[in-house]
């Protein structure tokens, strides 16, 4: 195992191939349109609900944490008083840091080192920060070591806030955003700056990125499921470019492409299941426009999709009606066949069973 010295950003090569030029346009092409696509829904917080649910699901397999969406469903109904697995906290815990680290990103347009601490704090629960005590080992399954980040504190301090400038000053590098991020990528896996929690940071990091450089307006893409489906891919092109040193160039232009490849497909992806949400927004609210007549209001269907799984208490609170009226409403919407009610302890859930399909067949 050669011993990889990481570069200091940004990388002394050309880049900007005919390969990955080709695959650039492709890539641009298919998140401009996923950009447009979303627009399409008249309410943002429930793409950014939905969509980063099955994020965490998705991204939180690539580490072999594995949860249900019926699991993940049930206890967003109730985060404080739901009985749930260590699994399904996990993946709940990394769409909060997906949402705080929106958050934080739209009030300043800037991804520093400060923002990716508080994502991994919320991921893993302590405020440990970046590494200062050696011993940290990158380990396959068979037990030998396949990389060694650095191991030292003013080292890996150093490394961060190198990538830190990389990723938020323009003039230091005008490479094209989406070559930036594969760089930003593996720099940051290979500095491995936290004991915890670095390939789930790593990959909410890349959807930052892609709305601090304007090519998204919200955290929508999210390249998870594609890293689980090349997953070996993904680990031998990382490594590769570790093994062969620093006449690495080849190697390099292997992984971005593996990564521009990746959002194509992520984002063709997306735009089926965004305007599957759209299509059955429309079709639920062509049902329940006619069976509400003058008492439908808008805020009836934004409740019903951004809580897959939802109850009174939910919509009382988003429709502004007291209780015996909203729950007169969910049982005529039972009948209307478009939500299933199901009784879970003491209370009944109104499941939309379509949009409940719609992720699980996705």
């Amino acid at each position: 195992m050669r011993e990889y010295s990481i570069p200091t950003l940004p990388l002394p090569y050309d880049l900007e191939t005919k390969e990955i030029l080709k695959q650039l346009t492709n890539s641009h092409r298919r998140l401009a349109e996923l950009k447009g696509v979303a627009q399409t829904i008249p309410n943002e917080q429930i793409l950014i609900s939905t969509l980063t649910l099955q994020e965490a699901k998705d991204s939180s397999e690539v580490e072999n944490i594995v949860t249900t969406q019926d699991d993940l469903y049930k206890a967003g109904l109730d985060y404080r008083q739901t009985i749930i697995n260590a699994s399904t906290k996990e993946v709940l815990a990394y769409r909060e840091a997906i949402s705080r680290g929106f958050a934080m990103v739209r009030r300043t347009p800037l991804l520093t080192n400060g923002v990716i601490k508080q994502i991994q704090s919320e991921l893993v629960h302590n405020n440990a920060g970046f590494r200062t005590n050696p011993g940290t080992r990158l380990i396959r399954e068979d037990g030998r070591v396949v990389y060694t980040p650095p191991q030292d504190k003013e080292q890996i301090e150093q490394y961060m806030q190198n990538l830190e400038t990389f990723v938020n000053d323009e003039a230091l590098c005008d490479l094209d955003p989406l070559i930036k991020m594969a760089i930003i990528h593996h720099q940051f896996e290979s500095i491995h700056p936290f004991y915890d929690g670095n390939g789930r940071t790593g990959r909410i990091i890349n959807v930052l990125y892609l709305v601090t450089s304007g090519l998204l307006d919200l955290p929508i893409l999210y390249l998870s499921r594609y890293i689980t489906h090349h997953k070996a891919t993904y680990y031998r092109l990382i490594q590769a470019i570790r093994d062969k040193g620093m006449n690495n160039a080849k190697e390099w232009e292997e992984w971005i492409l593996y990564i521009l490849k990746g959002v194509e497909e992520t984002a063709v992806d997306t735009i089926r299941l965004v305007k599957g949400i759209s299509k059955l927004m429309n079709d639920y609210k062509a049902v329940l426009r006619p069976l509400f007549g003058k008492q439908y209001k808008h805020e009836l269907i934004n409740n019903l999709f951004f809580h897959p799984y939802t109850k009174i208490e939910f919509m009382e609170r988003d429709l502004m009606l007291n209780r015996k009226t909203v729950a007169k409403y969910l049982d005529m919407i039972v009948e209307s066949g478009l939500l299933r009610k199901e009784k879970i302890g003491r209370e009944n859930y109104y499941i939309n069973i379509l949009l409940v399909d719609l992720f699980i067949n996705h």
